[in-house]
């Protein structure tokens, strides 16, 4: 098999060609391996390749995706022996003794861990530009900017490289690369898949999951892997049958209301309201009812919620990590807005926090009760096409805490209203800028329905399918 056939398969793919013996798991690592090599020094995608030393990680072989290659996060996932460097100078070179509870699940699936992939300090950025890895490009146009924090998984999949990676969503960092690269990028349900050996990530705002090309992949991957581990401290109720069969299942005519406007009120590039238009144009022509509506929320409140949650999260991940290596935290090997957000973390009381988890609780209780007259929220994944490399600099000279998250939070102003809520979004690729990048739409359901999201993704997949549009990179490949 080629690399140009290879990557025409999804994950499902390539796993029935190794069921049926018409294609080896060891001949799928070979290829991705050497797409590694051919395709990372454009594209910088990958940090670590596990595999060209013999290190990779096996899955089952009876798992759903038996011999499938597979990338992973260095950031909260963790698998045992291999550096997660958090995209750090201060974390480089940490390494657990043991596997996630996700990690494990992933194996379980069968799936062969290649290598993983960058992601920016700390996981806090809306691009993927860390001075310990240099930037990770789009494989659509390499001045631009894969998005973040799960950057590298989502240049590597859309490059062809593996067809799903493993990637973390604490603000929008599985929705917006797969916006930027053209992919399909789920944010489950809080609790929806597990968190072992932590407890709620970020307050309960983060969840870990993957990108993938096809909405099948994503589905088939949810039922791999959802559920609670031994002990954990809340979960998502279980569904009353598999994701993948929503995918073929009848499509629901659905009450879906669509925002132009960000609650924050930020400007919205015009390419992506109207890329927005022609997705409420095409859900209407599939049936559904689309009205222009958004809930009610205190955003000044909402924003320093969000301010404190992610700043005292990594102030607490900085200080377990400098501990851990036994290091002291410095502008030194730390990026300058991370050492702002470290410093602003630091300071924050327990009250605070106490009152974010309040503030969050408000906004989660109000976007619940528009859930009860809809079914769905849409808008653009992002207020811009993927960024120009170098916009969103994390080391800018004298930032501080509360102008960094601003600024992550006006190119995404409309992701981390669901990390709050704890509802499950995903980021569809239906939509295309002038200059041929990708945009991708949101879509936000009720908690814990993902299947309602799944049954849509796949209606509005086969009404506009993405499958045969390829980057660059990846077409000029061998």
């Amino acid at each position: 098999m080629k690399f140009s056939e290879y990557s025409n398969y999804d994950a499902t793919g390539l796993a029935e060609l190794v069921r049926k013996r018409e294609v080896t798991p060891k001949e799928l690592k070979n290829i991705a391996v050497e797409a590694i090599k051919e395709l990372n020094p454009k594209l910088n995608a990958v940090n670590n390749l596990l595999a060209e030393s013999g290190q990779e990680i096996e899955g089952s072989q009876e798992g759903p995706f038996a011999g499938v290659p597979f990338l992973i996060k260095e950031a909260l996932l963790h698998a045992a022996d291999v550096p997660s460097n958090l995209g750090s100078r201060l974390a480089e070179g940490l390494v657990y003794s043991d596997d996630t509870e996700l990690m494990m699940r992933f194996k379980n699936a069968g799936l062969v861990t290649v290598g993983t992939t960058t992601t920016p300090e700390w996981a806090y950025n809306a691009t993927t530009e860390s001075i310990l890895y240099g930037p990770t490009r789009n494989p659509w146009n390499t001045d631009h900017s894969p998005g973040g924090s799960s950057g590298g998984a989502g240049a590597a999949v859309a490059a062809g490289i593996v067809p799903l990676a493993h990637a973390n969503d604490g603000g929008g960092s599985i929705r917006i690369p797969a916006s930027c690269n053209g992919l399909v990028g789920l944010k489950p349900t809080r609790g929806r898949t597990p968190t072992g050996p932590f407890g709620e990530l970020l307050s309960g705002i983060g969840v870990e999951f993957a990108v993938s090309r096809s909405v099948r992949d994503t589905a088939a991957l949810l039922d791999a892997v959802a559920g609670p581990d031994i002990g954990a401290y809340s979960f998502a109720p279980p569904h009353n049958r598999s994701f993948l069969e929503e995918v073929n299942a009848p499509p629901k005519r659905l009450r879906i209301a669509y925002m132009e406007k960000p609650l924050t009120g930020v400007p919205v590039n015009q390419e992506c309201i109207n890329a927005l238009r022609e997705t409420v144009k095409l859900c209407q022509e599939l049936g559904h009812e689309v009205v222009e509506a958004s809930p009610q929320i205190d955003v000044e409140l909402h924003n320093l919620a969000t301010l404190r949650i992610w700043t005292a999260h990594v102030a607490h991940m900085v200080n377990g990590v400098a501990k851990a290596l036994n290091r002291v935290p410095s502008e030194e090997n730390l990026e300058t807005a991370s050492f702002a957000c470290y410093q602003y973390g630091q300071a924050i009381t327990a009250p605070q926090l106490l009152e974010a988890t309040d503030i969050m609780a408000a906004v989660t209780r109000s976007v619940g009760q528009f859930f009860t007259k809809y079914d769905i929220i849409l808008s653009p994944t992002t207020a811009q096409p993927p960024l120009p490399l170098g916009e969103l600099n994390q080391n800018a000279p004298g930032i501080n805490a509360e102008e960094w998250t601003e600024q992550i939070f006006t190119y995404a102003p409309f992701t981390n209203l669901f990390n709050t809520t704890g509802q499950p979004a995903i980021s569809l690729p239906l939509g295309w800028s002038s200059n041929g990048l990708p945009i991708g739409m949101q879509f936000g359901g009720r908690y814990a329905e993902e299947s309602t999201l799944i049954n849509l993704a796949s209606q509005l997949e086969q009404a506009r399918p993405w499958k045969n549009k390829r980057p660059p990179a990846l077409v000029n490949a061998t």
